[in-house]
């Protein structure tokens, strides 16, 4: 078997561990206190530790070309599974989160697919991520019933009362009697990147909240007699940072291993004395720590590296993804270029073909076929998740597109809340973190100067974004609708209804839905299906080859 080690040995921590002891920080406690610590000289068993996370539904092989980044299937994490217990390792498999959502194979059914797929790999427990909660609190809850293994946070609470939704901890027993404790979290952004109404009974833990309640479970797993306690953690290493994994490790002791997801990177590192991993995001990596006598080995398996397959479990994909195809092949038109939906640079940075494709298609269907008189329509670049390639573009195509399953929704706001919700959603624009909350427009043209740095004022309520102390300041509205743009004048407005609820950056959206609840119609991506079947003819126009100079940026 060749393990491509695109990450080796990062962290090697040797701790005063052995059958009955304690952690390094544990045992200088006991001292402090004048407590004796048992000692022993008889080793750990050996004990790898394989992990995933952001899966998405990526769960189908894909092979590697030049313009594609090759995956997994999910069939070989259970054969890496299975080639590290063949070594003589006891293995346990968890994933950091975020694989009930993204493609047409497990989005068909609410996320189900990706639940029977993990319990046929025997996966040991998993992190809730915020995509775990897009297709709602009823779906989430029968994905998790469904699992044969835990979906662990800590840090969402039930607001009706005041405890953790989620199971919180799990304790692991080796053959040996060594106990291996995961505790889960999950990011406080959960808040504004699903739709407001999937998380409006739950508050997320967040800054000092959030690292009271990582040292509590900590704490409590170490009390279990736990030798090795892992975060099993959804919340990304270069988000905010009070937020961030990195934050909980600078100011949590006692983690010995951090296993992270949510913002797609490949990480093989120490922070703080403890090593922090993470895969990257669609299985293009199976992560594996192995842990022996003390020392901790992180490597990132990459696609194409490892040949094993579990024939049974590819057996349950091939079935599903079969279903799912056979529904999802089905031509609607096509395209003869490229559109283009990356992330950086792209529908995360600045005006896109395909964003300007999908902001029109939300306001040519609310107005050629929902019938209201729309001025502009707005969609976030994080909600485009998918380029489209030159060719055919099936049913498959769009949902892989527009995967969220958000309403069509039609908003009145004023032209003051307009520049708020851009200002706020431009704040990426000239910094190295780009945001979903990007807008790609339609009926809007609009300049962003980044030479002016974006100034935050108050945090929004229910947020973890500042709302701008100046909107204006670095965002200039020239038009609306083809009329010179006017703080004072009331415009309608097609979005998501993610957006028009306050979700990402657009409280200043949520601050209009209070006053006139926005009017929601079908699936986003049906816009798209209209508009490139009904609007386009089913062929994407020659107008969409390149981005229409909507957006100006000044000094990126």
């Amino acid at each position: 078997m060749s393990h491509n080690t695109l990450s080796t040995l990062v962290s090697r921590r040797t701790f005063l561990r052995g059958l009955g002891l304690m952690s390094a920080s544990a045992a200088l406690a006991a001292c402090a206190k004048g407590e004796q610590t048992a000692t022993t000289d008889a080793p750990m068993p050996l004990l790898a530790i394989i992990h995933t996370n952001d899966t998405h539904g990526h769960d189908v092989a894909v092979e590697a070309t030049d313009e594609v980044k090759g995956n997994f299937s999910m069939a070989a994490v259970s054969a890496l599974k299975a080639d590290w217990e063949k070594k003589g390792y006891e293995v346990l498999l968890v994933d950091a989160g975020d694989a009930t959502q993204g493609m047409p194979l497990v989005d068909t059914t609410s996320g189900a697919p990706a639940m029977a797929f993990m319990n046929a790999c025997g996966y040991d427990a998993m992190a809730v991520g915020n995509h775990e909660f897009d297709w709602g609190v009823d779906a989430l809850a029968a994905n998790e019933a469904a699992a044969t293994f835990p979906l662990l946070s800590a840090s969402v609470i039930e607001k009706s009362t005041s405890k953790p939704r989620f199971t919180t901890n799990k304790v692991f027993e080796l053959s040996d009697g060594t106990k291996v404790g995961f505790f889960g979290l999950t990011t406080p952004t959960t808040i504004t990147t699903t739709s407001p109404k999937n998380v409006v009974d739950f508050s997320f833990l967040s800054g000092e909240e959030l690292v009271a309640c990582a040292q509590g479970q900590v704490d409590e797993l170490r009390s279990q007699g736990c030798e090795i306690v892992v975060c099993l953690g959804h919340l990304g290493n270069d988000d905010i940072h009070e937020v961030s994994s990195k934050y909980v490790l600078e100011n949590v002791t006692g983690i010995d291993l951090f296993i992270d997801g949510h913002d797609h990177q490949e990480v093989n590192e120490e922070v703080n004395g403890v090593l922090l991993v993470e895969t990257g995001c669609y299985l293009h990596n199976i992560g594996v720590v192995a842990i022996d006598e003390g020392v901790y080995t992180g490597e990132l398996v990459a696609a194409g590296t490892f040949e094993g397959i579990d024939g049974s479990v590819q057996a349950i994909i091939d079935d599903e993804d079969a279903r799912v195809s056979a529904e999802m092949n089905v031509v609607l038109g096509s395209t003869p270029f490229f559109l283009d939906g990356n992330r950086a640079p792209g529908v995360r940075t600045q005006e896109t073909n395909l964003g300007d494709f999908c902001a029109d298609a939300f306001r040519w269907t609310a107005s050629t076929e929902l019938g209201y008189e729309v001025d502009a329509a707005i969609m976030n670049g994080g909600g485009i998740r998918a380029s489209i390639e030159a060719g055919d573009i099936t049913l498959g195509t769009i949902k892989t597109v527009q995967p969220f399953g958000n309403d069509l929704g039609v908003i009145k706001v004023t032209g003051a809340q307009l520049l708020e919700a851009l200002e706020a959603g431009c704040q990426g624009v000239g910094t190295d973190k780009p945001l979903g909350a990007f807008p790609q427009v339609s009926g809007i043209n609009y300049t962003i100067d980044a030479t002016v740095p974006y100034e935050e004022g108050p945090t929004y309520p229910d947020s973890t974004y500042a709302s701008p102390a100046a909107p204006g300041s670095r965002v200039t509205i020239h038009d609306v609708g083809g009329r010179a743009f006017d703080e004072g004048e009331t415009y309608t407005l097609a979005a998501s209804n993610f957006l028009c609820l306050g979700g990402d950056t657009y409280y200043a959206f949520r601050e209009a839905a209070e006053a006139e609840q926005p009017q929601t119609f079908g699936f986003d991506y049906e816009a798209l299906v209209s508009y490139l079947v009904e609007g386009c003819d089913h062929d994407v126009p020659a107008q969409y080859e390149t981005p229409q100079g909507r957006i100006t940026i000044v000094g990126a």
